[in-house]
This record gives C-alpha cells, structure tokens and sequence, in this order.
C-alpha cells in the first residue's frame, strides 16, 4: 500500500522536508538558496472579490488584492516563480464579453511566468483560445495533448525551465481527457496522450538532460477519484518519479498545505491544490544548496 500523509509545517523555519530522497535537515554550513513557488488554478474568470453576501467567499478573492499579496511576497523573495494549473477561463461575464483577454492581461501584470490548459480555457474552442495567446506574455505548457494538425501547433510547449539565483526548475504541464468534458468540435484533432508515460518521460528529460535541480508538474488532472484507475494527482505521484511538486487543478480541491506521497522509487513527492476562484493563493518554500540538495521548508494556501 502507498504511503501518504499531510505535511504539517506551516511556515518558514518549521520542520524541512528533504526532497528526492535527501537528508531532512540542510548542513547550516551549505550557502541555501531559497525558492518560492506561487500558485493558483481554476480562477474560472473571477476578476472581482465575492460580495459580502456569498454564503462561502463573502469579500474573499479578487485581482487586485492576489496581486498585492504577489508582489509582498516577491519583496520578500525575488526568486519567486508564479504558476497557474488551467481553467483560466469561464464563469463570469468577463469572460462572456472579453474572450479571455482580461484575465491574460491581468495575470500578465501579475507577473505570471506558465501555465498549464484546462478543460474551461477550450470553451471558446481552439480558434477562440488561439486569438487570445498573443495577449498572454506567460508561457502555456502541456505534454499531454498533441496539438500537431491544429490550430495551436507550436503555440503549446511541453516544458520550459526556469532560472532563479542560480537554481535550475523545469516545469511541465498535464491536461485532463477532453472526451466527454468538451465538445468534439472545440477541440477538433488534439490528441490526448497518457499523462503517467508522458509524466515520466518529461521528469526524466529534466532531470537527467536539462539538470534541473527542481521538476514541478503543472496537473489540470484532478486531486483524486474514488475509481482507483482514473489518473489523478496522487495516482500520478506515487506512478512515477522524478517529480518534486505537483500543483493541481480541476476538482476544486482546497489544501491548506501539502500533501505527500511516497514515488515509485520510495521519494516525496509534493501535492498542492488551493480551490477555485482566486480565493486562495498557494505557496511552496524551497531551500537548494550548492550541491543540489533540496528541502521544502514550508507550504501554505493564503487567503486572498
């Protein structure tokens, strides 16, 4: 049976988590490096804060105030990395009215750096999706979705790795099967492929070809299901290795920190998922020595 449990430090200065295998307490005598990883997933389209009256967001969320918790934190620690696990799209007039143009321009002057495609940011189809990434300045990351004879050929990358104080971090995206969640006709010829084998094959590009010192898995796949064979986040973790972090989307699962699961070669792995909405904005603490240790010191879902 897969090991599994909550992590249950809460801040900078708790308990550090050893990564991949590595010790649990970095050597004070190593010069650390730390990384800090922001996240977000299906925002659905909500630029404004709920109302007082909504009966479980009253006055949470909103735009504005994501990005000037965002840029605290970056004032804090410049090596920060701001990443988003699709459904950008759909769920307010906003998105009705501007396309998707709004939220691209808006996560563009919160700094984002990539994001992974959700089922939602199909709706307007693959023409309507294309019209829009011109107005995106992030990157959209997917392995899993052949887009080749499509309109979003060479739009979509499968991984891009980012440099920060040194520290090489390669980030990967997975989307969920389209069949049976959008219509045929939006997504015309893409082509899903299996995310475990896909998973495996880009961690380990990153690992061994790219030398990163950090894989983060951007996963539109979903937390978890009760049917044991549908692919889920922690199906995904335990099915593979080389992964450090996964950041979810899709079942709108709120975690107040993250969860770890055992990989397939006994190393933790990292779960993170913060909801829906924009009501919460998820952070991971990375400590990286100069000889490529790594411990996670601190994980948390912050309330927007």
């Amino acid at each position: 049976m897969k090991r599994r449990k909550f992590i249950k430090s809460g801040a900078l200065g708790g308990t550090a988590l050893g990564l991949g295998g590595l010790a649990l307490q970095s050597c004070s005598s190593e010069p650390l490096r730390r990384i800090t990883v922001l996240h977000t997933n299906d925002v659905h389209s909500h630029i404004d804060p709920f109302p007082p009256s909504h009966p479980n967001f009253a006055n949470l969320g909103g735009v504005a105030r994501r990005a000037t918790l965002i840029e605290s934190i970056r004032q804090e620690n410049p090596d920060t990395l701001l990443l988003d696990a699709g459904d950008i799209f759909q769920g307010t007039p906003y998105f009705n009215f501007y396309g998707g143009e709004l939220e691209f321009r808006l996560m563009n002057r919160m700094g984002y750096q990539a994001a992974t495609l959700g089922n939602h940011d199909f709706d307007n189809g693959l023409s309507g999706l294309l019209a829009q990434m011109p107005n995106a300045s992030f990157s959209f990351l997917s392995a899993n979705y052949n887009f080749e004879n499509t309109l979003l050929e060479g739009r979509v990358e499968p991984y891009e790795v980012f440099v920060r104080n040194g520290v090489r971090i390669g980030v990967f995206g997975l989307g969920i099967r389209l069949h049976g969640l959008v219509l045929k006709e939006l997504y015309g010829e893409t082509k899903y492929l299996d995310p475990v084998e896909i998973a495996r094959d880009m961690s380990g590009i990153l690992r061994e070809e790219e030398y990163c010192d950090l894989v983060i898995c951007l996963s539109h796949l979903g937390h978890s299901y009760e049917n044991p064979d549908r692919v889920s986040d922690q199906v995904l973790a335990a099915s593979t290795e080389n992964i450090d972090l996964i950041i979810g989307g899709h079942t709108h699962t709120f975690m107040e920190q993250a969860e770890e699961i055992t990989n397939r070669a006994g190393k933790t792995v990292l779960i993170q998922q913060v909801g829906c909405y924009g009501v919460r904005l998820g952070r991971v603490d990375f400590e990286v020595s100069a000889t490529g240790r790594v411990d996670r010191t601190a994980s948390a879902a912050l309330v927007v």
